[in-house]
């Protein structure tokens, strides 16, 4: 899957280092509206961080035997934000789904298309036998993604994550491969 076509208007693909200053610059546009929920964004100062991160999926790749993880949104020809596993437990094949989009982009189905796909991809290709999210509480949006798809609410950790100044909780959805459905 180095290049999944959805649909007319949405795609995935692996991030190229080409790819660092648009990447960046969404970033920078959506910083106010994605600090709510990630932890990591004050740590974007330069081009050169998105780089880095661009570098970081490219090693992936070869340690999962070419099998890349990480994936640039394009919608409409435009990086929009960020799919793919954040981490893969081999062993007990399973993979963690985190994602998110440039605030602009919010409210045109663009992530569910690449949930959808991001899942299909997991099960299929990864061979998995279980994928799960992790989501603050609080953010709706998010949850709304993996609920969409019918992941099982399977719990919460109490102050799973520091974001800047406070702790918030996370809910855990999963899902096994068999009660995936093609929806």
């Amino acid at each position: 899957m180095l290049i999944q076509k959805i649909d007319d208007e949405v795609q995935l693909r692996m991030f190229y280092e080409d790819d660092a200053e648009e990447f960046f610059n969404l970033i920078m546009e959506s910083k106010s509206y994605l600090k709510k929920w990630l932890g990591w964004v004050d740590h974007t100062k330069t081009v050169e961080d998105t780089t880095q991160f661009i570098k970081s999926g490219h090693t992936e790749l070869i340690e999962n035997g070419g099998y890349p993880t990480s994936f640039a949104i394009i919608y409409k020809g435009k990086i929009a934000g960020t799919i793919g596993f954040n981490e893969i437990d081999k062993t007990n094949k399973k993979g963690f789904i985190g994602y998110w989009l440039g605030e602009k982009f919010q409210g045109k189905g663009i992530m569910s298309r690449a949930f959808k796909s991001v899942v299909d991809y997991g099960f299929k290709e990864l061979k998995l036998n279980r994928i799960q999210v992790n989501v603050a509480v609080d953010n709706h949006k998010s949850r709304a993604i993996p609920e969409r798809f019918g992941f099982k609410k399977e719990g919460m950790i109490r102050q799973a994550e520091w974001l800047y100044n406070h702790y918030v909780d996370h809910i855990i959805y999963g899902l096994l491969a068999r009660e995936w459905k093609s929806f």
